[in-house]
């Protein structure tokens, strides 16, 4: 498995091919999407242990968004059984894999617990007095957002080298962040270029919205706009892999990606 160093320009590359793929099974993709999301939901419903396994199951989720990318552009329904890929390779895998999550959701507390203690606890709402609670809240969500990039470096490209390079959890974090950091420009453009598209569609969707229904009918629309374009995004994300990395030997025609790399382990 090599490092590959592109060009900042490939980032928008990389936004077009998600959005290219996503319109050739629209509804397929969106119904994953909306899958893992129902899961998720019902596992936050759970006391104490629920909320702990909705968050382990991101970097399995991240690989099943990727699985999926890999059928459509193979010219292949993409199934539901896609989203637990991670899970149905050999066991190794399957077990670094749930390591691989325990270490995502012991990062997300990490984060949760320096943003509480710098921020401190939020007060409690008064009557009238909105703008304190706002400020702090505000406050803690832009700090919790500081925090997650670093996590975000670690977990980008890992579960795809556990699974697909068959690299041991600790490693691939650490080959995940070298990724990001080496072709930081094409990265930067990704990030920059999804925003410009949400912010875009979002404010388009919201003012024809408006103008039909009233503020309300805005604000009903603002949220399935944001699911159907997180969907989208997680469609571009195998692009971002699989360029960022290539196996040692040249792949088989029709090969699943690091099918042949698949001999480097960490």
């Amino acid at each position: 498995m090599k490092l590959n160093i592109v060009p900042a320009r490939t980032g928008f590359e990389w936004v077009k091919l998600g959005v290219r793929t996503f319109m050739k099974q629209p509804l397929a993709l969106t119904g994953l999407f909306f899958m893992y999301m129902a899961v998720v939901a019902v596992l936050f419903t759970i006391p104490v242990v629920g909320p702990v396994l909705g968050v382990m199951i991101a970097p399995a989720a991240t690989l099943g968004f990727m699985m999926a990318t890999w059928e459509v552009t193979n010219g292949r329904f993409p199934m539901p059984t896609v989203l637990v890929s991670a899970f149905r390779a050999d066991r190794q895998r399957a077990k670094a894999m749930l390591v691989l999550g325990g270490l995502y959701a012991l990062c997300a507390v990490v984060v949760g617990l320096l943003s509480s203690l710098v921020v401190g606890d939020l007060p409690m709402p008064q009557p009238n007095t909105q703008t304190a609670p706002d400020a702090a809240l505000a406050a803690r969500v832009f700090l919790s957002l500081l925090l997650y990039i670093p996590v975000l470096l670690l977990f980008w490209h890992a579960p795809a080298l556990v699974h697909w390079y068959g690299v041991s959890p600790v490693k691939s974090m650490f080959f995940s962040v070298v990724a990001c950091v080496r072709n930081f420009g094409a990265y930067l453009v990704y990030g920059l270029a999804w925003g410009a598209v949400f912010v875009a569609l979002s404010l388009v969707m919201s003012m024809v919205a408006a103008l039909v229904g009233g503020q309300a009918a805005a604000t009903a629309v603002l949220v399935p706009t944001l699911l159907l374009l997180l969907a989208m995004f997680s469609t571009s994300l195998y692009f971002t892999f699989r360029d960022s990395f290539r196996p040692d030997e040249p792949e088989a025609p029709e090969s699943t990606p690091g099918e042949e790399g698949g001999s480097a382990r960490g």
